[in-house]
């Protein structure tokens, strides 16, 4: 299985083209592989220019390169019919097909552990104030902490994780061979010597402002449970949690003010069932 996966992703394809294509013609990804198979579902987009490149470079691939490529670069490919991948992810309605790893595999079968922790790139000494008091109780039960390695909340989050000798895992936007922002690339370096990076991408794919929300569905979909810190009206972390009560995470928020916009989104989401954490117990009762 993942050889055409593999194959459809370089050439372009995204995981909801990929769903599509499977929903048009179960039978097509299923082996051999034969380019034959897919003329009949390139005849259903001859409408649409770019999805006919795609085809064209997919039929110019090499497996054999694309694999020495990733060999070389010390990423890992783990897809759905691998033992490596974590069944939470699997519960969600749009999953990828592969993720693209560098670093311990281990962790993902152990996402009954994973608490991803997510907030404003421009925090408050609130997170860090937080954060500094729940980390301790977060080691008592070896939680693994799973966030995007953007600045702020999250590159905090990373940090504490490893200064508490926890696990982390980095889930990226883009493709291994990318990064962004530049001042957490020391970071992720740290990360992938003891911890973990994943990627829906191949390593080529650059960052891209509409790959941030996708990657969102991956950081809740990996967790246990999602843990926002601050997050104003109309924040990015927003689209986490909403994406982590479609998946039926537990989602806890720290608790806000009506006057501080920086925890606006804290009491609109706990206004809609979020839990409220007034101490590390709110959190780990569900880590028992």
């Amino acid at each position: 299985m993942q050889k055409i996966f593999l194959l459809l992703l370089y050439a372009g394809f995204s995981t909801h083209q990929i769903q599509k294509i499977e929903r048009l013609m179960p039978n097509m990804l299923n082996p051999p592989y034969a380019f034959s198979k897919f003329k009949k579902i390139r005849s259903l987009f001859n409408h649409n220019p770019a999805i006919q490149k795609k085809f064209q470079l997919l039929e110019q691939l090499n497996y054999d390169v694309i694999l020495d490529d990733l060999r070389q670069k010390n990423i890992k490919v783990v897809d759905m019919t691998s033992t490596y991948y974590p069944h939470l992810l699997k519960e969600i309605f749009d999953p990828p097909y592969v993720l693209f790893c560098k670093g311990n595999l281990q962790l993902l079968n152990h996402t009954n552990q994973t608490l991803s922790i997510v907030g404003a790139r421009m925090h408050t000494a609130y997170t860090t104030q937080a954060l500094e008091y729940l980390f301790p109780y977060f080691a008592t039960k070896k939680l693994i902490i799973v966030s995007g390695l953007a600045s702020g909340t999250d590159a905090l989050a990373h940090q504490y994780a490893i200064s508490h000798h926890l696990s982390t895992i980095g889930v990226l936007a883009f493709g291994h061979d990318y990064h962004y922002p530049q001042n957490t690339k020391h970071l992720r370096n740290q990360i992938e010597k003891v911890s973990l990076t994943v990627s829906e991408y191949p390593p080529h794919t650059p960052p891209s402002r509409y790959r941030f929300p996708e990657r969102n569905r991956i950081i809740s979909g990996v967790s246990k449970g999602v843990f926002v810190t601050e997050a104003k009206e109309k924040s990015g972390a927003l689209i986490t949690i909403d994406q982590a009560l479609e998946q039926n995470r537990n989602v806890y928020v720290l608790p806000g003010t009506m006057f501080d916009t920086h925890t606006k989104g804290n009491l609109m989401r706990a206004k809609e069932g979020a839990e409220i954490v007034l101490d590390a117990a709110d959190i780990l009762k569900d880590y028992e």
